[in-house]
Protein backbone atom coordinates (compact mmCIF):
# COMPACT_ATOMS: atom_id res chain seq x y z
CA UNK A 1 0.00 0.00 0.00
CA UNK A 2 0.83 3.42 -1.26
CA UNK A 3 1.65 6.56 0.86
CA UNK A 4 -1.18 9.40 -0.21
CA UNK A 5 1.39 11.44 -1.35
CA UNK A 6 3.29 8.44 -3.73
CA UNK A 7 -0.44 8.21 -5.44
CA UNK A 8 0.07 11.94 -6.39
CA UNK A 9 3.34 11.85 -7.30
CA UNK A 10 2.82 8.72 -9.30
CA UNK A 11 -0.39 10.33 -11.01
CA UNK A 12 1.60 13.86 -11.04
CA UNK A 13 4.22 11.99 -13.53
CA UNK A 14 1.71 11.08 -16.05
CA UNK A 15 1.77 7.03 -14.68
CA UNK A 16 -1.86 5.09 -14.39
CA UNK A 17 -2.73 4.82 -10.66
CA UNK A 18 -4.22 1.23 -9.87
CA UNK A 19 -7.91 1.02 -8.80
CA UNK A 20 -5.96 -0.80 -5.42
CA UNK A 21 -4.38 3.43 -5.48
CA UNK A 22 -7.80 5.18 -6.52
CA UNK A 23 -9.75 3.28 -3.62
CA UNK A 24 -7.35 4.15 -0.92
CA UNK A 25 -7.26 8.03 -1.59
CA UNK A 26 -11.02 7.85 -1.57
CA UNK A 27 -11.39 5.89 1.74
CA UNK A 28 -8.91 8.70 3.38
CA UNK A 29 -11.24 11.71 1.79
CA UNK A 30 -14.05 10.00 3.65
CA UNK A 31 -12.36 9.01 6.88
CA UNK A 32 -10.25 12.23 7.34
CA UNK A 33 -6.95 10.18 6.16
CA UNK A 34 -6.03 12.52 3.50
CA UNK A 35 -5.52 16.17 3.86
CA UNK A 36 -6.97 18.76 2.42
CA UNK A 37 -3.91 19.65 0.71
CA UNK A 38 -3.21 16.76 -0.58
CA UNK A 39 -6.81 16.36 -2.17
CA UNK A 40 -6.00 19.21 -4.07
CA UNK A 41 -2.89 17.98 -5.11
CA UNK A 42 -4.48 14.48 -6.23
CA UNK A 43 -7.85 16.81 -8.52
CA UNK A 44 -4.77 19.42 -9.88
CA UNK A 45 -3.12 16.01 -10.77
CA UNK A 46 -5.84 14.48 -13.05
CA UNK A 47 -6.49 17.51 -13.78
CA UNK A 48 -3.15 17.66 -15.87
CA UNK A 49 -2.80 14.57 -16.53
CA UNK A 50 -6.22 12.96 -16.90
CA UNK A 51 -7.06 9.32 -16.41
CA UNK A 52 -8.00 6.55 -18.94
CA UNK A 53 -11.31 4.54 -19.18
CA UNK A 54 -10.12 2.43 -16.05
CA UNK A 55 -9.30 4.69 -13.76
CA UNK A 56 -12.63 6.74 -14.10
CA UNK A 57 -14.64 3.92 -12.98
CA UNK A 58 -12.73 2.72 -10.45
CA UNK A 59 -12.77 6.30 -8.93
CA UNK A 60 -16.53 6.14 -9.95
CA UNK A 61 -16.72 2.86 -7.84
CA UNK A 62 -14.66 4.29 -4.91
CA UNK A 63 -16.63 7.40 -4.49
CA UNK A 64 -20.18 5.52 -5.32
CA UNK A 65 -19.10 2.78 -2.17
CA UNK A 66 -17.98 5.84 0.55
CA UNK A 67 -21.48 5.58 1.43
CA UNK A 68 -24.96 4.08 1.32
CA UNK A 69 -25.84 2.14 -2.27
CA UNK A 70 -29.50 2.08 -2.55
CA UNK A 71 -31.77 -0.62 -3.43
CA UNK A 72 -34.52 -0.57 -5.58
CA UNK A 73 -35.03 -4.06 -6.60
CA UNK A 74 -38.09 -4.33 -4.65
CA UNK A 75 -39.85 -2.07 -6.97
CA UNK A 76 -42.39 -3.24 -9.93
CA UNK A 77 -40.36 -1.66 -12.75
CA UNK A 78 -37.38 -0.01 -13.64
CA UNK A 79 -35.26 2.62 -10.70
CA UNK A 80 -34.85 5.05 -14.02
CA UNK A 81 -32.74 8.69 -13.78
CA UNK A 82 -31.96 11.37 -15.69
CA UNK A 83 -29.28 14.12 -15.23
CA UNK A 84 -28.48 17.20 -17.09
CA UNK A 85 -25.33 19.21 -16.92
CA UNK A 86 -27.48 22.50 -17.08
CA UNK A 87 -28.70 25.21 -18.59
CA UNK A 88 -30.90 28.26 -18.87
CA UNK A 89 -34.16 27.63 -18.60
CA UNK A 90 -33.85 23.92 -18.12
CA UNK A 91 -36.59 22.47 -15.94
CA UNK A 92 -36.59 19.15 -17.56
CA UNK A 93 -36.60 16.76 -14.67
CA UNK A 94 -39.89 18.19 -13.50
CA UNK A 95 -42.24 17.11 -16.34
CA UNK A 96 -40.07 14.15 -17.44
CA UNK A 97 -40.16 12.35 -13.88
CA UNK A 98 -44.00 12.27 -14.22
CA UNK A 99 -44.39 11.38 -17.94
CA UNK A 100 -41.81 8.40 -17.53
CA UNK A 101 -43.38 7.25 -14.16
CA UNK A 102 -46.63 7.50 -15.87
CA UNK A 103 -45.28 4.72 -18.63
CA UNK A 104 -44.25 2.47 -15.89
CA UNK A 105 -40.97 3.66 -14.20
CA UNK A 106 -40.06 4.21 -10.84
CA UNK A 107 -37.81 8.02 -10.90
CA UNK A 108 -35.71 7.93 -7.79
CA UNK A 109 -33.90 11.83 -8.67
CA UNK A 110 -31.43 12.72 -6.70
CA UNK A 111 -30.69 16.08 -7.89
CA UNK A 112 -27.73 18.92 -7.28
CA UNK A 113 -28.06 22.67 -7.41
CA UNK A 114 -27.09 25.12 -9.66
CA UNK A 115 -23.59 25.44 -11.56
CA UNK A 116 -22.34 28.79 -12.72
CA UNK A 117 -25.44 30.83 -13.76
CA UNK A 118 -27.96 27.89 -14.10
CA UNK A 119 -30.16 26.75 -11.41
CA UNK A 120 -30.33 23.30 -10.14
CA UNK A 121 -33.65 21.29 -9.84
CA UNK A 122 -33.31 21.90 -5.92
CA UNK A 123 -32.95 25.49 -6.73
CA UNK A 124 -36.33 25.42 -8.44
CA UNK A 125 -38.30 23.04 -6.04
CA UNK A 126 -37.00 25.74 -2.99
CA UNK A 127 -39.45 27.51 -4.64
CA UNK A 128 -42.23 25.45 -3.21
CA UNK A 129 -43.29 26.52 0.50
CA UNK A 130 -43.05 23.49 1.97
CA UNK A 131 -41.34 21.25 -0.33
CA UNK A 132 -38.37 19.42 1.71
CA UNK A 133 -35.32 18.41 -0.73
CA UNK A 134 -33.90 16.13 1.99
CA UNK A 135 -35.98 13.76 3.38
CA UNK A 136 -34.88 10.67 5.10
CA UNK A 137 -34.36 8.03 3.09
CA UNK A 138 -37.74 5.79 4.24
CA UNK A 139 -39.67 8.75 3.09
CA UNK A 140 -38.07 9.04 -0.18
CA UNK A 141 -38.73 5.63 -0.75
CA UNK A 142 -42.34 5.37 0.15
CA UNK A 143 -42.85 8.28 -2.19
CA UNK A 144 -41.25 6.47 -4.90
CA UNK A 145 -42.89 3.39 -4.40
CA UNK A 146 -46.29 5.32 -3.77
CA UNK A 147 -45.97 8.22 -6.47
CA UNK A 148 -43.60 6.49 -9.10
CA UNK A 149 -41.07 9.59 -9.15
CA UNK A 150 -39.68 11.86 -6.17
CA UNK A 151 -36.72 14.26 -6.56
CA UNK A 152 -34.56 15.20 -3.50
CA UNK A 153 -30.85 16.36 -2.55
CA UNK A 154 -28.06 14.48 -1.93
CA UNK A 155 -28.23 13.10 1.92
CA UNK A 156 -25.02 12.68 4.12
CA UNK A 157 -24.76 9.02 3.49
CA UNK A 158 -24.87 9.02 -0.02
CA UNK A 159 -21.40 9.85 -1.66
CA UNK A 160 -19.43 11.54 0.52
CA UNK A 161 -16.46 11.57 -0.80
CA UNK A 162 -17.63 13.30 -3.70
CA UNK A 163 -18.92 16.02 -1.57
CA UNK A 164 -16.00 17.16 0.09
CA UNK A 165 -13.65 16.62 -3.59
CA UNK A 166 -16.13 18.75 -5.10
CA UNK A 167 -16.32 21.14 -2.33
CA UNK A 168 -12.04 20.96 -2.70
CA UNK A 169 -12.33 21.26 -6.79
CA UNK A 170 -14.61 24.60 -6.61
CA UNK A 171 -12.04 26.08 -4.78
CA UNK A 172 -8.59 24.94 -6.75
CA UNK A 173 -9.84 25.26 -10.26
CA UNK A 174 -10.64 21.91 -11.07
CA UNK A 175 -14.37 21.71 -11.83
CA UNK A 176 -13.96 21.40 -15.22
CA UNK A 177 -11.36 18.21 -15.07
CA UNK A 178 -13.68 15.67 -17.61
CA UNK A 179 -12.98 12.70 -15.14
CA UNK A 180 -13.62 14.52 -11.85
CA UNK A 181 -16.82 15.74 -13.86
CA UNK A 182 -17.67 12.26 -14.53
CA UNK A 183 -16.96 10.52 -11.11
CA UNK A 184 -18.98 13.11 -9.53
CA UNK A 185 -22.16 12.71 -11.26
CA UNK A 186 -22.03 9.22 -11.94
CA UNK A 187 -20.91 8.01 -8.17
CA UNK A 188 -24.00 9.42 -6.98
CA UNK A 189 -26.21 7.65 -9.58
CA UNK A 190 -24.69 4.49 -8.64
CA UNK A 191 -25.51 4.98 -5.29
CA UNK A 192 -28.80 5.64 -6.18
CA UNK A 193 -29.28 2.24 -7.23
CA UNK A 194 -30.51 3.03 -10.68
CA UNK A 195 -31.17 0.39 -13.95
CA UNK A 196 -30.74 2.76 -16.34
CA UNK A 197 -29.12 6.86 -17.00
CA UNK A 198 -30.58 9.02 -19.56
CA UNK A 199 -27.64 12.12 -19.42
CA UNK A 200 -28.46 15.31 -21.24
CA UNK A 201 -24.96 17.11 -21.75
CA UNK A 202 -25.58 20.66 -23.26
CA UNK A 203 -23.19 23.22 -24.88
CA UNK A 204 -23.35 26.29 -26.45
CA UNK A 205 -23.28 30.16 -24.95
CA UNK A 206 -26.20 28.91 -21.85
CA UNK A 207 -24.10 26.03 -20.64
CA UNK A 208 -21.63 24.79 -18.50
CA UNK A 209 -19.46 23.33 -20.58
CA UNK A 210 -19.60 26.03 -23.77
CA UNK A 211 -17.61 24.13 -26.23
CA UNK A 212 -18.98 21.49 -28.87
CA UNK A 213 -15.47 19.59 -28.40
CA UNK A 214 -15.61 19.21 -24.65
CA UNK A 215 -18.84 18.53 -24.12
CA UNK A 216 -18.82 15.65 -26.57
CA UNK A 217 -15.48 13.94 -24.56
CA UNK A 218 -17.86 15.03 -21.48
CA UNK A 219 -20.57 12.69 -23.23
CA UNK A 220 -18.50 9.86 -24.15
CA UNK A 221 -17.01 9.71 -21.11
CA UNK A 222 -20.15 9.57 -19.23
CA UNK A 223 -21.65 7.07 -21.09
CA UNK A 224 -18.50 4.53 -21.60
CA UNK A 225 -17.87 5.08 -17.58
CA UNK A 226 -21.73 4.35 -17.01
CA UNK A 227 -21.84 1.12 -18.48
CA UNK A 228 -18.09 0.31 -17.83
CA UNK A 229 -19.75 0.59 -13.84
CA UNK A 230 -22.35 -1.53 -14.78
CA UNK A 231 -25.28 1.27 -15.19
CA UNK A 232 -26.86 1.19 -18.83
CA UNK A 233 -25.86 4.70 -19.44
CA UNK A 234 -26.84 6.72 -22.54
CA UNK A 235 -25.88 10.50 -23.38
CA UNK A 236 -27.95 13.13 -25.47
CA UNK A 237 -26.21 16.30 -26.82
CA UNK A 238 -28.07 19.28 -26.70
CA UNK A 239 -27.72 22.75 -27.67
CA UNK A 240 -28.03 25.68 -25.54
CA UNK A 241 -27.10 28.95 -27.51
CA UNK A 242 -30.24 30.00 -26.34
CA UNK A 243 -32.93 29.33 -22.97
CA UNK A 244 -34.25 25.87 -23.07
CA UNK A 245 -37.59 27.76 -22.14
CA UNK A 246 -39.07 31.32 -22.24
CA UNK A 247 -38.91 31.45 -18.42
CA UNK A 248 -36.18 31.87 -16.17
CA UNK A 249 -35.83 31.96 -12.73
CA UNK A 250 -36.79 29.10 -9.69
CA UNK A 251 -40.46 29.99 -9.54
CA UNK A 252 -41.42 30.99 -13.00
CA UNK A 253 -39.58 27.38 -14.06
CA UNK A 254 -41.64 25.62 -12.03
CA UNK A 255 -45.01 27.26 -13.10
CA UNK A 256 -43.45 26.43 -16.69
CA UNK A 257 -42.99 23.25 -15.67
CA UNK A 258 -46.47 22.56 -13.71
CA UNK A 259 -48.19 24.30 -17.09
CA UNK A 260 -46.09 21.65 -19.77
CA UNK A 261 -47.67 19.16 -17.80
CA UNK A 262 -51.08 20.23 -17.64
CA UNK A 263 -51.26 21.40 -21.39
CA UNK A 264 -51.61 24.74 -20.52
CA UNK A 265 -48.18 25.58 -22.24
CA UNK A 266 -46.36 23.48 -24.65
CA UNK A 267 -43.41 24.76 -26.39
CA UNK A 268 -42.03 22.96 -29.23
CA UNK A 269 -37.94 22.99 -28.40
CA UNK A 270 -38.61 22.20 -24.99
CA UNK A 271 -41.04 19.34 -25.55
CA UNK A 272 -38.75 17.76 -27.82
CA UNK A 273 -35.73 17.67 -25.14
CA UNK A 274 -38.41 16.15 -22.90
CA UNK A 275 -39.33 13.66 -25.03
CA UNK A 276 -36.51 12.47 -26.32
CA UNK A 277 -34.94 11.84 -23.01
CA UNK A 278 -37.80 10.17 -21.31
CA UNK A 279 -38.04 7.92 -24.31
CA UNK A 280 -34.13 6.59 -23.51
CA UNK A 281 -35.39 6.69 -20.35
CA UNK A 282 -37.84 3.88 -21.34
CA UNK A 283 -35.69 2.19 -23.91
CA UNK A 284 -32.99 2.00 -21.24
CA UNK A 285 -36.00 0.18 -18.93
CA UNK A 286 -37.31 -1.99 -21.65
CA UNK A 287 -40.29 -0.37 -21.25
CA UNK A 288 -40.26 -0.01 -24.80
CA UNK A 289 -38.81 -1.96 -27.74
CA UNK A 290 -37.79 0.79 -29.71
CA UNK A 291 -37.83 4.92 -30.07
CA UNK A 292 -40.58 4.93 -32.19
CA UNK A 293 -42.21 2.87 -29.23
CA UNK A 294 -40.67 5.03 -26.30
CA UNK A 295 -41.70 8.38 -28.06
CA UNK A 296 -45.62 7.19 -28.66
CA UNK A 297 -45.55 6.33 -25.05
CA UNK A 298 -44.54 9.37 -23.67
CA UNK A 299 -46.55 11.44 -25.99
CA UNK A 300 -49.19 9.51 -25.01
CA UNK A 301 -48.67 10.12 -21.29
CA UNK A 302 -48.39 14.13 -21.89
CA UNK A 303 -51.92 13.50 -23.68
CA UNK A 304 -53.71 11.35 -21.71
CA UNK A 305 -55.15 13.46 -18.48
CA UNK A 306 -55.24 17.42 -18.74
CA UNK A 307 -54.14 16.89 -15.20
CA UNK A 308 -56.95 20.39 -14.00
CA UNK A 309 -56.57 19.64 -10.19
CA UNK A 310 -52.64 20.32 -10.90
CA UNK A 311 -53.48 23.54 -12.91
CA UNK A 312 -56.26 24.48 -10.18
CA UNK A 313 -53.39 23.95 -6.78
CA UNK A 314 -50.62 25.59 -8.70
CA UNK A 315 -53.03 28.65 -9.51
Amino acid sequence: MRLPQEIIAAKRDGERISANDIRQMIAGLTDGAVSEGQAAAFAMAIFFRDMDAEERVALTLAMRDSGTVLDWRDLPGPALDKHSTGGVGDTVSLPLAAAVAACGGYVPMISGRGLGHTGGTLDKLDAVPGYVTQPGIDLFRHVVREVGCAIIGQTADLAPADKRLYAIRDVTGTVESIPLITASILSKKLAAGLSGLAMDVKFGSGAFMRDFDKAQALAQSLSDVGNGAGLPTRALLTDMSEPLASAAGNALEVAYALDHLTGRRREPRFHEVTVALSAEMLLLGRLAATREEAIAKIEEAFASRPSSSISAESA
